[in-house]
């Protein structure tokens, strides 16, 4: 029949409750699922949007940014970062560096809106054939909201959000302000980050000066920067950069004969030696890094990526001239030191030494077990090569030199060390060592002496004295040479560096007490023992504060602090603090110019007269030298710059051995070799000036025996400086015309 199935069973038709029960039951698992997505996908568009940047960050980015040095004339002298990176304006662009840009990473640049659509889709079908994440095409757009939003992880979820970044920077950048971004925030490898350090790091230039094939060289090293490293890889950055260069030319940014000049250029990179070089002035950029550090914590900025910019007092041209006076005593002085010290006769240093070493290196102090170590002790110990790289660095000299202006207390030049170039952020020993200052702690006495009221004419007896210590002991000071006899006045005392003449001073005229509080009010800032023994040194002192407190009679008896920073400004040139030196008058004009006209002949004609074999413009100073010729100092002053110097040894043990490490021999030339390079430089252009005598002081005619104002019977005579304010009696052996005949048989001392 025509109504029948074929089975023959008879059928009747649904219920509609049925229908729609059925239907339920068959929706019923897609709708959940569906709901189920539903919410997944606005769990996953919350957490995408989550991951974008604020509209604050898209109007304000932030880029991790190098923290520059200046010195004074202008010059990068060191940077702080933990990505070595500096902001750099798009009209500070090279237009061919802008180009090689645009035709190697996004020739539709100027035409698309962040995203380049035909760019995606061919990526895109990359990737779902190789099943993974395999090519990005990526804009230039992108690659800026990569590196200054989102993170470097390959994956969908980040790709999704770079392109709605990217979408939004084009919507509030102008595409000139995109490139500007771009060559701010990308990697360039070698831990430059931006083009600014990649120019230094690959060429030592600055963008502006980039050739067509530099800036094809950077930016080919963009696509890959441990890839195309130009010092690692040289032929495939080479490859890389014609590449770009052909590129440039297909697009029609350069010609072809630029092209095959620039193609046939070699890859000239900057040298290794340059590459590894530290900076002109590395202790004091340590100096200065560790000052911003104790800033940071009051200003709440971060020295290693907010960018900031610190001007110092520095001037790199002396600090050239320091360098160079250092290296050129030393080339002397280091084989001399070599030839006179002999290991053989001073084991038990040398072995105190290699112990000291071996215990100091990390692998020692890692292994495990005391018989590990012992192991390693008894194999170092026995090696002939290690031993002799621990005689090389005891023996070796170190220098402490540091240059300040008087009037500002600016540091103009700071050598922490015998080698700037392989300074690792060792020990700075003009900051961070204490060491007795020997005969160049005399003016401080002498000062003090002068302040109360007695000329440089004023003679005491050069006899043997002895002291009664603290403890009860008995100290017998001597000359060198162990000379004794007659007078000497002031004057001569501080030119020859007598030590008796000093001893007597402190017991007689200026009690130590009162001579470590003027050391102190000049600037010295170290606990000094208020004992006899403290006029030949005894208190230990840094090579800074020392010339600090010289300095003082460059100025006219005024202390200023001694600084290194002028002023701090943010990333947008806002200044975050101004330096104010401190200032005071701590001496009268009339005390400042006698010491001076003191320290004057102690360079003329006494202990610091090595400078003179170099430098014979107005100077004035004073020699230290420290028992056994441990420590050797000069420290010195023009009328506009003072300098102070140490050399010694690490190890205290290590000495020199003979007259060599006097302080005249051993640092007053380097005095004398600085001065005379910034003195000689046009550039720097210091004027010739001379000291200035203050009104108070007048010059009188004294008597050649007394030491007094000379009478018109007087029969030899000199001159002599005076403080006016303090009366000097004349001469009571002169004064008639009888005494004439009378003659000083025993030594004169003026």
């Amino acid at each position: 029949m025509a109504g029948e199935l074929i089975t023959g069973a008879p059928q009747r038709g649904r219920s509609k409750g049925e229908e729609r029960g059925f239907l339920h039951r068959r929706w019923k698992p897609i709708v959940g699922v569906g709901t189920v997505l539903f919410i997944l996908g606005i769990l996953y568009g919350i957490y995408l949007v989550s991951g974008l940047p604020s509209l604050e960050e898209l109007e304000n980015p932030k880029p991790e940014l190098a923290t520059r040095v200046y010195s004074i004339d202008g010059e990068i002298i060191g940077q702080f970062f933990i990505k070595n990176r500096t902001q750099i304006s798009y009209n500070q662009l090279p237009t061919q560096l802008v180009q090689a840009l645009i035709a190697t990473e996004d020739r539709k640049f100027y035409r698309h809106w962040g995203i380049d659509l035909g760019r995606l889709a061919r990526a895109l079908v990359k990737d779902i054939l190789a099943l993974r994440v395999k090519e990005g095409a990526s804009t230039i757009t992108q690659q800026v909201a990569r590196n200054l939003y989102l993170t470097q992880e390959t994956s969908l979820t980040r790709k999704i959000r770079e392109a709605i970044t990217a979408v939004q920077i084009e919507r509030t950048y102008t595409k000139q302000e995109i490139v500007e971004m771009y060559f701010n925030v990308n990697w360039f490898g070698r831990s430059a980050y931006g083009v600014v350090a990649a120019a230094q790091v690959y060429f030592h230039k600055e963008p502006k000066e980039l050739t067509l094939e530099e800036a094809a060289t950077l930016v080919g090293i963009v696509r890959g920067p441990a890839v195309y490293d130009p010092f690692t890889h040289p032929d495939r950055a080479l490859a890389r950069r014609n590449l770009v260069l052909r590129v440039m030319r297909d697009e029609g940014f350069i010609n072809e004969q630029q092209f095959a000049f620039a193609k046939a250029k070699p890859l000239k990179l900057a040298t290794r030696e340059e590459e590894a070089i530290t900076g002109i002035a590395p202790h004091f950029v340590e100096y200065i890094r560790q000052q911003m550090q104790r800033k940071a914590e009051k200003y709440g900025f971060d020295i290693y990526r907010d960018g900031l910019a610190v001007y110092t007092t520095l001037d790199s041209r002396m600090q050239r001239h320091a360098n160079d006076a250092v290296a050129a005593h030393l080339q002397i002085y280091q084989p001399m030191f070599d030839k006179q010290w002999n290991w053989k006769r001073h084991q038990d240093i040398l072995w105190k030494g290699v112990d000291r070493a071996i215990r100091d290196l990390e692998q020692y102090r890692a292994l495990g077990s005391q018989e590990s170590r012992d192991s390693l002790y008894r194999v170092l110990r026995s090696r002939p090569v290690f031993v002799d790289s621990v005689q090389k660095s005891l023996s070796k000299i170190q220098v402490g030199f540091i240059a300040v202006d008087p009037k500002t207390g600016g540091i103009r030049a700071m050598v922490g060390g015998s080698n700037y170039r392989e300074f690792r952020y060792g020990l700075n020993h003009v900051t961070q060592i204490k060491r007795q200052p020997g005969s160049a702690f005399k003016p401080f006495v002498y000062t003090a002496v002068i302040d109360n009221g007695y000329p440089p004419c004023y003679e005491l007896l050069n006899q043997p004295v002895t002291v009664i210590l603290a403890d009860g002991s008995r100290w017998t000071p001597q000359n060198f040479g162990g000379s004794v006899g007659g007078k000497y006045t002031l004057r001569a005392a501080v030119k020859y560096s007598v030590n008796l003449i000093t001893i007597r001073a402190i017991m007689e005229l200026a009690p130590p007490r009162q001579v470590v509080e003027y050391a102190h009010r000049m600037g010295i800032k170290s606990e000094l023992p208020p004992y006899e023994s403290l006029a030949l040194g005894t208190g230990e002192v840094t090579p800074l504060e020392l010339t600090s407190a010289f300095a003082v009679f460059a100025d006219e008896g005024v202390y200023v602090e001694p600084i290194s920073i002028l002023r701090i400004e943010d990333r947008n040139g806002n200044t975050i603090e101004q330096t104010n030196p401190d200032r005071r008058e701590v001496l009268s004009k009339e005390t400042a110019y006698i010491m001076t006209s003191m320290l004057e002949g102690a360079v003329n004609e006494g202990t610091g007269s090595h400078v003179r074999q170099f430098f014979h413009l107005p100077a004035a100073g004073k020699t230290g030298t420290t028992q056994e010729y441990a420590d050797a100092w000069f420290v010195g002053f023009t009328p506009g710059l003072a300098a102070g110097i140490w050399v010694g040894f690490d190890d205290h043990r290590v000495h020199f051995t003979n007259t060599d490490g006097q302080g005249g021999r051993a640092a007053a030339p380097i005095f004398g070799r600085f001065m005379q390079g910034v003195y000689d430089d046009r550039e720097i252009a210091m004027p010739l000036a001379y000291f200035e005598r203050p009104e108070g002081v007048v010059t009188k005619t004294i008597c050649a025996l007394t030491k007094k104002i000379a009478t018109p019977y007087c029969p030899e005579t000199a001159t002599e400086i005076f403080n006016d304010k303090f009366p000097w009696p004349s001469c009571d052996v002169h004064v008639g015309p009888e005494s004439r005949r009378v003659r000083d048989k025993g030594a004169l001392h003026f």
